[in-house]
Formats: C-alpha cells, structure tokens, sequence
C-alpha cells in the first residue's frame, strides 16, 4: 500500500495512530494518492463512522481541507467526486476551498 510507519509521538493530523491496551504504539501515514479517490473517502467515511454526506458543515469543510492536501482536486473530476460524496453541490465544494485558502492569505 505504500504506508509509512512512525512512532506515535510523529502523527500528523491525518495520520492514523494505532493502540495497543490503551496506549498509541504506531503511527501510519498514507501516501499522497497512490489509491483511488473513491477508496480515500471510504477510507475518511470509515474514520468518521458515518456517510461524509450525514456530517455537519464544519466536518465537511474539514474533509475538503484534508482531501485539499492531499491533492484531491489536482485529479480529474475530483472536485464532482469530492461534492457526490459529501452530497453538496461543486460549487459548494469551491466555497470550502476558497474559504479555506482566503483564510490563509492566498
């Protein structure tokens, strides 16, 4: 799959830690987008525990900030991918990135 493994205390945000009797053991960090964007939000559905379409607004403007850096909207239809999934419009799609990059000063 192309994960990296880390200690615990090196997980970043999207990284996935993973414990052992209550205590985080590991991290694995995922690569940039070596799997399809269909199996990166199955993956960010199984994290959340729900639909991406059933979360809350702010979640999903957090899913596109993370779908966003990982290069996401760099591949063809991305954006439309990203908007079925999260049931909202492309356009809405565009305003959680622009927010998201005005925010930063971009």
């Amino acid at each position: 799959m192309g994960a990296e493994l880390l200690g615990p205390d090196q997980a970043e945000q999207d990284d996935v830690v993973l414990a052992w009797e209550g205590r985080d053991v590991i991290a694995v960090r995922l690569p940039q987008l070596s799997e399809s964007l269909d199996h990166i939000l199955a993956a960010m559905e199984r994290r959340h525990g729900m639909p991406l379409a059933d979360l809350d607004r702010k979640t999903k403007q957090s899913v596109v900030r993370t779908l966003e850096a990982r290069g996401a909207f760099s591949m063809r239809h991305g954006v439309e991918t990203v908007a079925g999934a999260l049931g909202v419009s492309r356009f809405t799609v565009y305003n959680y990135i622009n927010r998201e990059n005005s925010a930063k000063g971009e």
